[in-house]
C-alpha cells in the first residue's frame, strides 16, 4: 500500500456528479484539481450499509473541505451507472457536491494497494498535498465507518506545517519544540 511520503498515482476515471443523467459523467485525472489538497476516500461497494452513512457526512462537510482549499473525491470499484443509479435511488446521496469516482477497472486501487481479496476497495482515506504527495493515510476494517471529522482535523493538522498534539483542534496553539 502507498504510504505517506510518496506520490499518489496518476488516474484518469469518470466522475459521477449529479444525478441527472445527461449531466453525471465527466472525466476527472489526478490533475482535474491542480494547486488544490485531495481528499480521496475509497469505499467497498455501493448500494450497502456503512458506505452511505460516510459519503453522505463526506458531502454534509464539504463546504468545510472547500475553505480549506480541498477537493473531496470518492470512489470504488462500482461502475459509474451504478453510482448514478445510487444517487438516483438513496436520498442522502442524492445531491452529494464531489464527484463519485469509478474505479471499474482497478487501476488506482490496485496502484494505491487497497484492493481488498473480494476485489472491492478497502475502507481507506488518503489527503494529498497540492504538489501529488501522500501526507495521510488510514485503512478501516469493511464493517467499520471512518470518522470524516477526524479526516478534516487531520487536514487542518497538516496544513499548520507544525507540530500537532493528539487532540488538536483548529485554532489550537501547535507544540513547541524544546
Amino acid at each position: 500500500m502507498l504510504t505517506i511520503g510518496q506520490k499518489f498515482p496518476e488516474f484518469k476515471l469518470t466522475g459521477v456528479v449529479s444525478s441527472e443523467q445527461s449531466s453525471a459523467f465527466t472525466p476527472i485525472t489526478n490533475t482535474t484539481y491542480k494547486g488544490k489538497w485531495l481528499v480521496v476516500f475509497a469505499w467497498p461497494k455501493d448500494f450497502t450499509f456503512v458506505c452511505p452513512t460516510e459519503i453522505s457526512t463526506f458531502g454534509k462537510l464539504n463546504k468545510d473541505f472547500e475553505s480549506r482549499n480541498a477537493q473531496v473525491l470518492g470512489m470504488s470499484t462500482d461502475s459509474d451507472y451504478v453510482h448514478l443509479a445510487w444517487r438516483q435511488h438513496h436520498k442522502d446521496l442524492k445531491d452529494l457536491p464531489f464527484p463519485m469516482l469509478s474505479d471499474i477497472k482497478r487501476e488506482l486501487s490496485t496502484a494505491l494497494g487497497i484492493l481488498h481479496d473480494a476485489g472491492v476497495c478497502n475502507r481507506a482515506t488518503f489527503i494529498v498535498d497540492p504538489e501529488g504527495v501522500i501526507r495521510h493515510v488510514s485503512v478501516n476494517d469493511l464493517k467499520v465507518g471512518r470518522n470524516v471529522e477526524e479526516v478534516l482535523r487531520i487536514l487542518d493538522a497538516l496544513q499548520t506545517g507544525a507540530l500537532i498534539g493528539c487532540g488538536w483542534h483548529k485554532g489550537d496553539a501547535p507544540l513547541k519544540a524544546a
